[in-house]
């Protein structure tokens, strides 16, 4: 079956292993690199789409295991699909529930058919496995949809590593055979802990299985970011040139920078709206929490560098008061902001890939962001 979804890259960095690509899907095309916010439940929490689209997101995640379970993956098909049902005309990429399961911890158990657990949300007994996954992620009718995989804690054994490994390409091969729907894409999962043997391998078996994407899973769960880093120095050494790696659940600003360095294409992350819930921003001079009492009087923007609405329109005193007060407004502007701010960067990032000038970009973000005032 011919994939819904192509690739191609128009610029590489000569430095460096970045590149700026075009992802082709049924919704449009998708400039990367690109940061993708993350709709867990079929929304990206506290913004509406229209707000999205005017920042420049053109992809957004769905959640599997959460809309799976509510409101539930029939429900959401029978009303038009996961882009008419959220008013989102652009790309959208699902995940496989297999992170969320893992995230369960004691409340799963793992085997060959899949994943047996208790909802979190009223404990009842449910079962999901890779085909199961398939076909929640084709009534959702998303553009890329993801391999089911079993992502492992860190740190962990070579043994309990490797069994996820396998088990991971087993159930990719599962996915592949079960998988049909025609303006669907489906990625598969490189996984392997923080073995280099491992990720190469589990990177060249799962290429030979020809996939028109690959994510490359199990990482920012308790490694380094040298570690993180050197992973995808291994895993992108063997992943095709000619088609997107998507390194999954990663948002922090230095992260991205590094990880477009060596030749990701596609992250996403929930981090931007969690931190903004908490009343902390990403800045170009580090990150601040704006609940502390050094802004009480601070009559300037959450970052003077960025042209998002908030920064240009609202004071960090006033966010403050907004957090002491209570007020939903808070989170609303800090997620604002911090979707906007990655979003930004991934544009800058690759304006600087086309002419040639990545390298010193680079070093001009990662040494604003290492000498910023980060506040805790």
């Amino acid at each position: 079956m011919k994939s819904p979804v192509s690739f191609r890259v128009v610029a590489e960095d000569p430095v460096t292993g970045a590149r700026a690509g075009e992802l082709h899907t049924p919704h449009g095309v998708i400039e990367t690199p690109v940061f993708m916010p993350v709709g867990t439940q079929g929304t990206v929490k506290a913004m509406a789409p229209f707000e999205l689209v005017e920042m420049g997101a053109s992809m957004v995640l769905g959640n599997t295991y959460h809309l799976w379970l509510r409101p539930g993956s029939e429900l959401v098909a029978s009303l038009g699909g996961l882009h008419r049902f959220m008013g989102w005309s652009r790309g959208l990429l699902t995940d496989s529930g297999g992170f969320q399961v893992f995230s369960l911890g004691e409340l799963r158990t793992v085997s060959e058919e899949g994943v047996a657990f208790r909802s979190h949300i009223d404990g009842k007994r449910c079962f999901l496995s890779p085909e199961d996954s398939m076909r929640i992620q084709e009534e959702l009718g998303s553009d890329i949809a993801m391999c089911f995989d079993e992502c492992v804690a860190l740190p962990a054994s070579p043994e309990r590593s490797r069994d996820a490994l396998e088990r991971t390409l087993r159930w990719a091969e599962r996915c592949q055979r079960s998988h049909g729907r025609e303006d669907q894409a489906l990625f598969g999962i490189v996984q392997g802990a923080t073995f280099p043997d491992q990720r190469r391998e589990c990177a060249e078996r799962m290429t030979r299985m020809d996939f028109p994407g690959y994510g490359i899973g199990g990482l920012s769960v308790g490694e380094s970011h040298e570690e993180m880093y050197a992973m995808l120095e291994v895993t992108n050494a063997v992943l095709p040139k000619d088609k997107p790696r998507y390194l999954m659940g990663v948002g922090l600003p230095e992260n991205l920078v590094e990880g477009v360095a060596r030749g990701v294409d596609m992250f996403d992350c929930v981090l931007p709206t969690r931190n903004g819930r908490n009343g902390t921003v990403f800045t170009l001079r580090g990150r601040l929490n704006l609940k502390a009492q050094r802004y009480l009087r601070d009559e300037g923007p959450l970052d003077p560098t960025c042209d998002c609405y908030v920064c240009r329109h609202h004071s960090r005193a006033y966010i403050r008061h907004l957090y002491r007060a209570g007020e939903i407004l808070a989170a609303r502007l800090c997620s604002w902001h911090n979707l906007h701010f990655l979003i930004r960067l991934m544009r800058r990032l690759r304006g600087a890939i086309l002419q040639g000038r990545f390298d010193g970009l680079r070093r001009e973000v990662m040494s604003a962001l290492r000498e910023g005032d980060v506040v805790p």
